[in-house]
C-alpha cells in the first residue's frame, strides 16, 4: 500500500493574485504558510478488475472514463493507469473551508500515483501538474497557491509571472514561535464552494473591470508589505494590515461575507484581535486573527460557539509515508 500526505495552508497576504486571469496581466505575488493539517491518499491494487474510489462517496467502475470524480479521472489518465486500483482519501479538515483542500488533494493524489508508477517527479513538477489539472483541464476558476503550498510546505513567498511560471521563495518570519502563538484560527461554521466566489473575480478580471484589477493590485502590495513586516518581527503592524486587507477583500464579492461573519469579526476586534480575515476565497470557512492576547480572544470567541483550530506549521510538504 502507498500512503501520501500533503498539507493544507493559511494565506498570510496577497491571496487572489494567483489566478491566471490576474497574473497573466500584472503578475501575482503572495505569502502563505503550510500547516500540520493534511489530506491523505492511500493506493492499493485490487483483484476484482474494478477501480474502487473512496472519498465523500464510493465509486466502483471498470472504465476510467466513467469515473465521476473529475480530479481522480484526470489524474489516472495523466499517469496512464491501466490496472484497476483501490484509492481512498481522508482529510483532517473538511473541504470547502478555505484551507486549500482541493489543491492539497490533487497534490497528494499525484504524489501517490507517481510513487505507484515508480516515477521520480520533483515537487515543482507535481505542483505544476496539479495546477494544470484544476485550471486547464477542469477549467476551475482557481489559482496556483494551494497546489504549490501543498507540494513544498513551509512558509513561502510565491511569485507568479505573466508567463505562468511560479517561483517559490522560502522566507523567515522573525520569531516564528511568537507569531504562531499570536495567531488564532476559528471555524465559522460555514462551508462553501470557492469556485462560486472566485468565478465572479475571475470574470470581472477577464472583462478588465478596473475596480477589480485595482483591488487585486492593492492586495498584491499588501502581500509584499506583509512579508516585510513579518521578516522584521513587526507583528502588531501585520495585524493592522490584516484588518485593512479584510476590508479590501470584502469589496471583491457580495458573497465574501454576511451579517453573521461581519458580527463575529467586529466581536473579535472588540475582544483583543488587532486584525483578521477569512482564509481563502471567503464566504465561510476559517477566520484567522492576530492578537497579542490570544487566550482572552479564544475564550470570548468560543462563547459564540466557534471551534478553535489548533495548529503548527508544516515544513515538509508532500510526503510519501
Amino acid at each position: 500500500m502507498i500512503i501520501s500526505k500533503s498539507p493544507l495552508r493559511i494565506s498570510l497576504g496577497g491571496g487572489g493574485t494567483d489566478l491566471p486571469s490576474y497574473y497573466k496581466m500584472n503578475g501575482g505575488r503572495l505569502i502563505a504558510a503550510a500547516i500540520d493539517k493534511h489530506v491523505y491518499i492511500t493506493i492499493a491494487e485490487t483483484f476484482n478488475k474494478k477501480f474502487i474510489l473512496k472519498y465523500s462517496k464510493l465509486e466502483t467502475t471498470t472504465n476510467i472514463n466513467q469515473i465521476q470524480h473529475p480530479i481522480f479521472k484526470e489524474a489516472l489518465k495523466q499517469f496512464n493507469i491501466k490496472k484497476p486500483l483501490n484509492i481512498a482519501s481522508h482529510a483532517d479538515i473538511p473541504a470547502g473551508t478555505g484551507l486549500g483542500s482541493s489543491g492539497s488533494f490533487t497534490v497528494a493524489l499525484l504524489g501517490a500515483l507517481s510513487k505507484y508508477n515508480n516515477e521520480k517527479i520533483s515537487k515543482n513538477n507535481i505542483a505544476h501538474k496539479a495546477s494544470e489539472i484544476e485550471i486547464n483541464k477542469l477549467k476551475e476558476p482557481v489559482g496556483k497557491q494551494d497546489q504549490y503550498m501543498a507540494s513544498f510546505g513551509g512558509v513561502n513567498e510565491l511569485i507568479f509571472s505573466k508567463s505562468g511560471k511560479v517561483i517559490v521563495k522560502k522566507f523567515k518570519i522573525k520569531n516564528l514561535k511568537k507569531f504562531k502563538k499570536n495567531l488564532a484560527i476559528f471555524f465559522t461554521g460555514y462551508t462553501r464552494n470557492a469556485s462560486k466566489i472566485l468565478s465572479s473575480q475571475n470574470k470581472k478580471t477577464k472583462l478588465m473591470d478596473l475596480k477589480m484589477i485595482k483591488n487585486l493590485d492593492e492586495v498584491k502590495e499588501i502581500g509584499i508589505n506583509s512579508k516585510m513586516v513579518l521578516e522584521n518581527g513587526n507583528f502588531k503592524e501585520y495585524g493592522e494590515i490584516l484588518n485593512y486587507h479584510w476590508n479590501l477583500k470584502k469589496k471583491r464579492s457580495l458573497k465574501m461575507s454576511n451579517k453573521k461573519i461581519n458580527y463575529l469579526y467586529d466581536y473579535a476586534l472588540d475582544n483583543g484581535a488587532i486584525g483578521g480575515k477569512l482564509i481563502g476565497a471567503g464566504g465561510g470557512g476559517f477566520f484567522m486573527f492576530y492578537s497579542e492576547n490570544t487566550n482572552h480572544l479564544t475564550e470570548k470567541i468560543k462563547r459564540k460557539g466557534l471551534l478553535e483550530l489548533k495548529f503548527n506549521f508544516d515544513h515538509e510538504g508532500l510526503k510519501i509515508i
